[in-house]
């Protein structure tokens, strides 16, 4: 036993030395980044600050509460960092809502018998498929105020060009409708792959004893989809929560005027156009320990689900 167990830490060795290499390097790296006043002036002798970013960041947090608190709403709507972690997860959850819903939806659709299925299948997987840089900056173009073809389709129909860069709120929908659409086949492919999979003996019972569609959906198709579509959404969450080329090239790195950054690219311009090093890495281990809240409730659900 021992021998077998040596010999399997062998063949591990190389993936252990890789993760080492790309993981836990530059996290340990960014942990004492985060201890130091590394900036632009701070570049070549950077000294230890201890937990000073990190004391500045909770200040941030709890600044509105150290108020009344009839001025607590007030003092939340002010505060810089509740405005950008409050669209950092309107940002997660809308994103992910609508990948789940149309990517579920393309699933069944795309398991029924239809003509040129495969067809439809690879144009629906496009989206995903192509690279994001590509992607956003197509879309970018798309949304342009006076000659995007978004704008000029709606012209067409009657409806005036929306603002799409110079107010705010369209501004975040730009993004996050492409997003949308760059999103959704992922979810479609993991469900595709799971209704496949699926007993057609189990509909063929519950048709027997008279459920209709929708019964059937939510007693066998959704309970059977969990496993699968459990540990989809997980790595939806992570990645959209942590997306930064969407917001970044499509807003223009942040239009108009840094309203739309999300914590990710709050980071990076914090990092790399105000060399705010040590501050930016303090953040970044918060956004990891958020995360990592985040995921252990999918954990805790997933567990649940299980027992």
């Amino acid at each position: 036993m021992k021998g077998r167990r040596g010999l399997a830490l062998w063949f591990l060795l190389p993936s252990l030395l890789v993760l080492a290499g790309v993981v836990a390097y530059p996290f340990l790296f960014n942990l004492w980044i985060s201890l130091t006043n590394w900036n632009m002036f701070h570049f070549q002798d950077p000294s230890f600050q201890g937990l000073d970013h990190f004391a500045k960041i909770l200040g941030m947090i709890v600044e509105p509460f150290a108020r009344p608190p009839s001025q607590w709403g007030a003092a939340l709507a002010q505060n810089e960092f509740y405005r950008i972690f409050g669209k950092t997860f309107a940002w997660t959850a809308v994103n992910l809502v609508f990948h789940f819903t149309l990517g579920l939806g393309a699933a069944l659709l795309l398991n029924r018998k239809l003509p040129a299925r495969g067809l439809y299948r690879a144009l629906l997987i496009l989206p995903w498929a192509m690279p994001q840089y590509i992607s956003a900056l197509t879309w970018r173009g798309m949304f342009n105020v006076e000659y995007g073809v978004i704008n000029q389709l709606l012209a067409k129909v009657g409806v005036q060009p929306v603002p799409w860069f110079s107010s705010e709120f369209w501004a975040f929908m730009a993004p996050t409708i492409t997003n949308i659409w760059l999103g959704f086949p992922f979810i479609m492919v993991i469900a595709l792959g799971g209704l496949q999979s699926i007993p057609q003996e189990l509909y063929e019972a519950a048709r027997i004893d008279g459920a209709g569609p929708v019964r059937r959906f939510f007693r066998i198709t959704l309970p059977m989809l969990k496993p699968v579509l459990l540990p989809a959404l997980v790595l939806g969450t992570i990645w959209t929560f942590n997306n930064l080329n969407v917001i970044w090239l499509v807003t223009d790195q942040g239009l108009p005027a840094d309203k739309t950054h999300i914590l990710v690219t709050y980071v990076y311009k914090a990092a790399f156009f105000y060399y705010r090093y040590g501050y930016a890495a303090a953040f970044s281990v918060f956004i990891f320990l958020v995360l990592m809240l985040i995921v252990r409730g999918y954990d805790r659900v997933s567990r649940r689900e299980v027992y």
